[in-house]
């Protein structure tokens, strides 16, 4: 339809893309979410979304995650809270460079291409952003206080480099973090990963691993259950105790770290992770024909994996290096064997092997006839003869002065002997790793260290920050295993800050997940060029009061947020050591059942949406389908149904007849009783995030607004401007253009985000009357309306006095009547 034909709206018709162009420019000249206003004296809330990757316009998902945010913020504002609610792009990483590569265009192009795409967007979709609070990451503004912070960090000796067998992916050509591996696969292109020796950065998070899982307990009820078991898992605590093996031949004990300590006597050979340093050097040192075998096998080895390696189902395959180790409790020498299920990275790269007791050890035992020895008395069959081995408790065998004693007493006891002989300690261990933060791509931040033959790795100085990208012209971006910021050798090579000699710079940049560990804070001051965050905004906006977004990001983003944020805590920079108090996760929108992709032909365009039913519609929808944690599936669903009743409840406002400012008192008992019902649920639902519970409930005062309107009631009834306006205010957090709208045909000025709904006058909802049920021998015979205050004696002689209970006890004799006032009278008969 062109516009020169599109229908006029007309002063009666609820005209959908007209009430749209009306109020976009208007709220644009008003500005009610601006939370930056000196002297502001409203209390302070901060609603925080996960802030969206450019990848191109605004999609169903975001069409969820925005307008449930949405709900959230403008609740606040409409509770006379001063709420900031900004917005930034994640704009960064492979997805941009990927693109660029594959169109042959710089990724910055590409990136702001989109971000003003989805900027567009969010204006038109209502968003209640602070359009003064916007950031991008990629913004040499935003990426000076990246390269700060790895300062902070490396200064604080939390950012190190080492060499070491790290995830690579070799279809984007880059490292991966533990995270970012899933089911084996990268998470951007699932290609399967393997392992390659590369020397990188890392953030040392294990330091905080302990806060990091203790902390998690103060979270409790107020994030999702699932997110917290996600993260305790992956931090994933064991308690144990590091043994000292000692290895013929070689000065140093290996330390091998066990949660069963008890077991050590049925411990008949070591296990070496074959991709660990300790592997490498014993191999080194062995004959020629173990060499061979070692190398060979760990060629096959890196072709796998870590999922692969560790399932236990796998043949157990392995190569002997020829070396023994030796027992510290007992003096037995102990084989030493390399095999894949053992991880470099588990403990200390190395285990105890204890067949009896480990199905992973005693299927290794059986392929290479190794001894299976039981000292778990756990009242099986003995291994060797069942074939299965024993993981239960039980009490000790075969194991010298601790036999009979209970797991619990033994670990206690074999870990104190351990200590006083200095050949081991209590301690404990965690899966978690430091967080690998190199990468071997462009688009992203340039690690602020400089390279110097004489001094070693030398901070860029914080006067020369940032260190800017240079221009793609001239580089070749595509992945080839080392970073394209090598090939930018003006850029490349430089003096050394301390000693002046020729030096280069660190070629990697940063994991984007640097990006958003602390992006909430930028918020506080997205332009200063003096500070990342002004310390006095930070006490007085943060914590983030309230973050939104998808439960993908329940490990990798909220992790490094937390662990972020405790280090600067650490450093005096926060007075608070969690980033976000309270957690929403949104679902999926599904389409059939099924998630949304090109493959499977099921997209639904979010733009095409839009244009049909209209952006409140499409908002409506969105918060009315369920609970915001369940999936959408966008074939159950009705826009269609959303865009008629905001025609309703738009049209019932067009019909009220009485002037604003009213008294209210004067109207209607029964639709202000449902008024002020209204009241005293809506408040409690969306701060539930029953959002869904929430609409259900305007739609029902629509209709008994608009049964006032139409009956007895009457349009200029006072209780019918009464309700409609509540309704204008309460539709105003899911489709704020009809609300609008809504709120100047009752006659007010622009401004219904910001006009607060009444407090419930509860002597509305004070019953007078109720109904009263009479039962004969169990069966309902009558109903009658009494007060609230009946007595028990007028209640049973009004039930016994009815027409209907005298039917139906007939001739029959009354055996007892039980009475409940005001509810209740029961009539048994014999």
């Amino acid at each position: 339809m062109t516009e020169q034909n599109a229908p006029e709206a007309t002063e009666n018709e609820y005209d959908v893309a007209a009430i749209q162009d009306k109020w976009l420019p208007v709220w644009d000249e008003l500005r009610p979410f601006d939370s930056g206003i000196q002297g502001d004296p409203r209390p302070k809330k901060y609603v925080l979304d996960m802030f969206p990757y450019p990848s191109g316009d605004l999609h169903m998902g975001h069409a969820e995650a925005y307008a449930l945010g949405d709900v959230i913020s403008r609740y606040w504002v409409q509770k006379g809270y001063n709420v900031m609610h900004p917005i930034g792009w994640d704009s960064f990483g492979l997805p941009a460079e990927n693109a660029a590569i594959k169109r042959g265009l710089d990724p910055k192009g590409w990136t702001y291409d989109n971000i003003a795409q989805q900027k567009a967007s969010m204006r038109r979709y209502a968003c209640s952003f602070d359009w003064d609070r916007v950031l991008i990451t990629s913004d040499p503004i935003y990426y000076r206080w990246n390269q700060w912070l790895f300062l902070e960090f490396y200064n604080k000796g939390l950012a190190y480099r080492k060499n070491s067998n790290v995830n690579w992916c070799p279809s984007c050509q880059t490292v991966l973090a533990n995270e970012q591996v899933v089911q084996g696969l990268c998470e951007r292109c699932d290609t399967v990963v393997t392992k390659k020796a590369l020397t990188q950065w890392y953030f040392k998070v294990t330091d905080y691993a302990d806060r990091l899982l203790d902390d998690l307990d103060t979270l409790e009820g107020a994030w999702p259950t699932k997110v917290l078991s996600m993260q305790r898992n992956w931090i994933g605590r064991s308690h144990g105790a590091d043994v000292d093996f000692e290895i013929e031949g070689r000065a140093e004990p290996v330390s091998v770290f066990t949660t069963r300590p008890d077991t050590l006597f049925g411990a008949t050979f070591m296990v070496v992770a074959p991709d660990s340093a300790l592997a490498a050097e014993i191999a080194a040192e062995a004959s020629d024909e173990v060499r061979a075998a070692f190398e060979a096998y760990l060629d096959l080895v890196k072709q796998s994996n870590d999922i692969e390696r560790l399932a236990t189902d796998r043949p157990k395959t392995g190569v002997s290096l020829d070396r023994f180790a030796i027992n510290p409790v007992n003096g037995e020498r102990l084989p030493i064997w390399v095999a894949d299920y053992v991880l470099a990275d588990y403990g200390h790269g190395a285990i105890m092997a204890v067949p009896a007791h480990d199905q992973r050890d005693f299927d290794f035992a059986k392929t290479f006839g190794l001894p299976i020895r039981a000292v778990v008395d756990t009242g099986e069959e003995d291994p060797i003869v069942s074939g299965v081995p024993t993981t239960g408790e039980g009490t000790l065998i075969n194991s010298g002065e601790f036999n009979g004693l209970g797991k619990a007493a033994a670990i206690s006891k074999i870990t104190e002997v351990l200590t006083a002989d200095g050949k081991g300690k209590k301690t404990k261990n965690f899966r978690l790793r430091d967080w690998l933060i190199s990468r071997q791509r462009y688009w992203g931040t340039p690690i602020p260290i400089i390279h110097c033959a004489n001094c070693g790795e030398v901070p860029v100085p914080a006067d020369q920050l940032p260190v800017v990208l240079p221009s793609t012209e001239g580089l070749d971006l595509k992945p080839k295993g080392t970073s394209p910021l090598g090939g930018a050798t003006d850029w490349v090579n430089v003096k050394c800050p301390k000693c002046g000699i020729d030096a280069k710079r660190d070629t990697d940049t940063m994991d984007t997940f640097v990006d958003s560990s602390w992006y909430f804070l930028r918020f506080l001051s997205p332009n200063s060029t003096e500070v990342a965050f002004p310390v006095e905004e930070a006490k007085a906006w943060a914590p983030v009061d309230q973050y939104v977004g998808g439960v993908t990001h329940a490990i990798l983003h909220l992790l490094y947020a937390r662990f972020v944020t405790k280090v600067l805590h650490d450093l005096d920079y926060l007075d608070f050591e969690e980033p976000f108090t309270r957690l929403l996760n949104q679902g999926m929108v599904l389409m059939a059942g099924s998630a949304m992709s090109k493959s499977r032909g099921n997209i639904v365009a979010l733009s095409e949406q839009l244009d049909e039913h209209g952006i409140d519609a499409v908002r409506l929808t969105m918060s009315f389908a369920g609970p915001p944690e369940d999936d959408i599936d966008w074939a159950d669903v009705s826009p269609i149904g959303s865009a008629k009743f905001l025609a309703r409840a738009w049209r019932a406002a067009n019909d009220v007849r009485s002037e604003p400012g009213i008294d209210f008192a004067s109207g209607n008992k029964e639709l202000r009783k449902a008024t002020h019902t209204f009241l005293r649920d809506f408040g409690p639902l969306i701060e539930g995030f029953k959002f869904n519970v929430g609409v259900a409930k305007i739609m029902e005062l629509v209709n008994a607004l608009r049964k006032g309107i139409d009956g007895s009631v009457g349009a200029a009834d006072p209780a019918v401007r009464e309700a409609a306006e509540t309704v204008a205010k309460a539709l105003s957090l899911f489709a704020p253009y009809t609300a609008e709208d809504m709120w100047a045909k009752l006659g007010h000025q622009p401004g219904v985000a910001l006009a607060q709904l009444a407090e419930a006058d509860l002597s509305l909802l004070v019953e007078s009357s109720i109904v009263a049920i009479a039962q004969v021998d169990g069966k309902v015979r009558d109903k009658f309306e009494v007060a609230i205050d009946i007595s028990e004696d007028a209640l049973r002689d009004l039930a016994l006095n009815s027409d209907a209970v005298k039917k139906a006890i007939g001739d029959k004799e009354i055996a007892n009547v039980i009475v409940r006032a005001p509810k209740l009278v029961n009539i048994a008969t014999r």
